[in-house]
């Protein structure tokens, strides 16, 4: 074929090609400095130290141990486990389920309660029976918790 019929392709710049995915960077670029800047805006609870929990109040604890797999939310989720929702969950009535599972484990959750105090388990324990849309408002107490930890 002479070189003489051989048509250049058009150029995307001229087509309004460069345009639009600069509009689109730009609306993109946008979104995530949004959402960077609302999740800036959220009280971030400081990550514990060591073993320990240094959370005090129900909400830092449920944001430092169980929203990474129960979501911030509580909805839980499904992935490499399965991570049960805690939103308007029956199994929360009676307070001595939870403060089961936390200081002792179940199936795939790990007994977090190890690494709190007595205080600390039934903070969160309250917490999660109080909120998601659990209305649980019998508190459990530090001393329920001593009756749930194993002997030694």
């Amino acid at each position: 074929m002479p070189l003489a019929l051989i048509k250049p392709a058009r150029s995307t710049l001229a087509s309004g090609g460069f345009s639009r995915a600069l509009v689109l960077s730009v609306v993109l670029m946008s979104h995530t400095a949004h959402a960077d800047e609302e999740s800036r805006s959220r009280p971030q609870a400081p990550l514990s130290m060591g073993f320990r929990f240094m959370e005090t109040t129900g909400e830092e604890l449920f944001a430092s141990a169980c929203q990474a797999c129960h979501m911030p939310d509580g909805k839980g989720a499904v992935g490499a486990g399965t991570y049960p929702s805690l939103v308007q969950n029956s199994n929360l009535e009676s307070g001595g389920y939870p403060l089961h599972v936390v200081v002792r484990g179940q199936r795939a959750m790990p007994p977090v309660g190890a690494m709190m105090s007595d205080a600390q388990v039934a903070a969160v324990v309250n917490y999660v029976r109080t909120h998601f849309g659990n209305q649980y408002q019998d508190a459990v107490s530090a001393d329920d918790v001593k009756l749930v930890r194993p002997e030694k």
